[in-house]
């Protein structure tokens, strides 16, 4: 069952009181966890998700339109799928600690789906989806433009880290190179950990569905770092 006192917390984090707490329980729930109830079943995130990327894809639109002038249509729709992709909007996620609220099930959460990409961004959409429904779209634009438009130089640092940390690397006359160290999961639900290496010692690491994405992370510790020497 999921506590009062834990929905209260994540109101006050993304500032939104719903007034049906239901939606915001289904919107945490994954379905490993609604499987597992024998009695009581919760509906899981799944239908809320696929509500909450349309209207990400709406509302993300409408600021790139309005904050960005000068931009063409195919800038707009680059820009657009870098801000709301998967690792970006996990990245959001974790911002707002929204893991630490997922209702999980042992299996899922024994093999680190807390802490997952595609998770973190599937309950994103679908907390931006409980959202919408309960409150409307100037609600759910409220809660984008605070928590998933903001900050986007630092956003754009992650999103461009690999190319950033590249330049950086070769001006300094170092090698970097990426290194796979651990695979886990089933073959359909893999997670793939890598270490970005700089001449031989590790700078960053990161994890992902995918290796490009697990890199992406890397890098982005990696240029952290390196930034942090200056």
């Amino acid at each position: 069952m999921y506590k009062q006192g834990k929905l209260k917390e994540l109101e006050e984090k993304i500032g939104y009181v719903f007034q049906n707490k239901k939606l915001v329980r289904e919107a945490l729930t994954h379905s490993s966890f609604s499987n597992e109830q024998k009695i009581n079943k919760y509906k899981n995130y799944e239908r809320l998700e696929f509500l909450g990327d349309a209207v990400l894809e709406l509302l993300s639109s409408r600021f790139i339109y309005a904050t960005y002038p000068e931009m063409s249509e195919g800038q707009m729709t680059k820009f657009r799928s870098t801000m709301v992709c998967e690792a970006a909007l996990a990245f959001c996620a974790r911002d707002l600690s929204l893991g630490s609220f997922i209702l999980l099930g042992k299996g899922e959460e024994a093999t680190g789906g807390r802490e997952r990409d595609s998770i973190l961004c599937d309950v994103m959409e679908a907390v931006l989806g409980a959202i919408y429904l309960d409150g409307g779209i100037e609600e759910a634009d409220k809660f984008v433009t605070k928590f998933v438009f903001s900050d986007l130089e630092n956003k754009q640092l992650f999103y461009d880290s690999k190319t950033l940390l590249q330049e950086r690397i070769q001006k300094q006359g170092k090698d970097l190179v990426y290194e796979l160290v651990e695979e886990r999961g089933p073959e359909h639900d893999k997670i793939f950990v890598v270490e970005a290496r700089i001449d031989g010692e590790t700078a960053g690491k990161g994890q992902g569905r995918n290796k490009k994405a697990a890199q992406q992370q890397a890098a982005y510790q990696a240029l952290l770092a390196e930034m942090s020497k200056e």
